[in-house]
């Protein structure tokens, strides 16, 4: 290649590079993409994910107060990992726990302190054991402390405590049982947001938007059109996903199948709301793909409570990942899965997605009849 075909060539190159940067420039979307996401990913990976437990709370049942059960609850205090919270009956510290209200329970017996006189003095520690990383941190967070305290009393290697240790709702202390009812939320986020984000797009962009709006088709119609077969599909997937959780992973169902259908139900309207509402307002298959990543498949993985406890995330963080649908929506699932069912909590969280699902057709229909109008 001669000098003025080496030249040529670069200025064709630098020609085409000019083009394909205006015409990113132009693509606002894809800008969002590169720039925005990143930061986006990192100040959830920096601030909102964490797999630490600080200030957990934990009732503390002191059947024989005394000298030294004093000092360890003090110790409690003392830590930054430990809240105590006093409880007069083991009842109260069982609604505590089942309310979501403290994340373990410390049992002193009645004869406490004669078995400490003994040598053969007990404590039992029992934690929430569905997330096996936060449970397991949470264990050795309370022994540490109480033989912190005995060691300042004098009494660790003299006077030895047995620490009983107990995981409720999951006492195989698998983490399996804690992600796989998560599954269930992200195939019905992909189904419910992700592919039907693109079906109204995908009719603008093939122009037969056009032709529907030409016939004597509702809005209402046109919408059902788009829900009905995305739904089945989505039930579809709750079955396969439900039968693996409880046949090949073996997951406990403490709760009824009547509650894990109905919530699996809402969840799926809700998506199916969400992913129209994008694919209706946008109009562009690729800027709709992008958009339902954003608002729903990473925030379902990373904001609900799916893979972190969101018991140890900043305040403002949990503010963010309580206003997604995914949240509620996995607190029902892990409830019905591992802990049974607690009415108080599924009513409140049908409600809430059921105001969801109502929110989202009814911006999504507004938007159609909006279109409709203008054509």
């Amino acid at each position: 290649m001669n000098l003025t075909s080496l030249k040529n060539s670069w200025r064709r190159t630098a020609s085409l590079t000019v083009k394909e940067t205006r015409q990113l420039m132009r693509d606002k979307s894809s800008i969002a993409m590169g720039l925005l996401l990143p930061l986006l990913l990192i100040f959830i990976f920096g601030y909102g994910i964490s797999l630490d437990l600080t200030d957990a709370k934990v009732a503390v049942f002191n059947q024989s107060p005394g000298k030294v059960t004093n000092a360890i609850v003090e110790g409690f205090r003392g830590s930054s990992y430990i809240t105590p919270f006093p409880v007069k009956s083991m009842k109260e510290a069982e609604t505590l726990f089942d309310d979501g209200k403290v994340r373990g329970i410390v049992v002193f017996p009645q004869n406490f302190q004669a078995d400490l006189m003994n040598q053969k003095a007990k404590i039992q520690i029992i934690v929430y054991g569905v997330d096996t990383t936060s449970a397991n941190s949470l264990q050795n967070y309370v022994q540490q402390s109480v033989l912190i305290s005995l060691n300042k009393l004098g009494m660790q290697n003299s006077t030895p405590i047995v620490m009983e240790q107990r995981l409720w709702y999951n006492a195989a202390n698998s983490s399996t049982w804690y992600f796989v009812p998560g599954i269930i939320a992200i195939v019905l986020t992909l189904v419910g947001t992700f592919l039907t984000a693109l079906v109204i797009a995908r009719e603008w962009e093939r122009g037969t938007m056009e032709m529907l709006f030409s016939t004597p088709v509702t809005t209402t119609e046109i919408l059902l059109s788009k829900i009905i077969p995305y739904f089945l599909l989505g039930l579809g997937g709750f079955i396969i996903t439900l039968g693996a959780a409880l046949l090949v992973f073996k997951v406990p169902m403490e709760g009824s199948f009547f509650v894990i259908l109905v919530s699996s139900i809402l969840y799926l309207l809700t998506s199916l709301g969400i992913g129209l509402l994008i694919s209706g307002g946008l109009k562009a298959q690729f800027l709709a793909c992008q958009i339902a990543l954003l608002v729903s498949f990473l925030p379902s993985v990373l904001l609900s409570g799916f893979v972190f406890d969101l018991r140890n995330v900043p305040d403002f963080i949990a503010v963010v990942a309580y206003t997604l649908p995914p949240t509620y929506f996995i607190e029902l699932l892990r409830g019905a899965f591992l802990s049974g069912d607690n009415w108080t909590v599924i009513w409140k969280d049908w409600v809430i997605l059921f105001l969801y699902l109502t929110v989202f057709f009814y911006l999504t229909n507004k938007t159609l009849k909006k279109t409709l109008e203008k054509k």
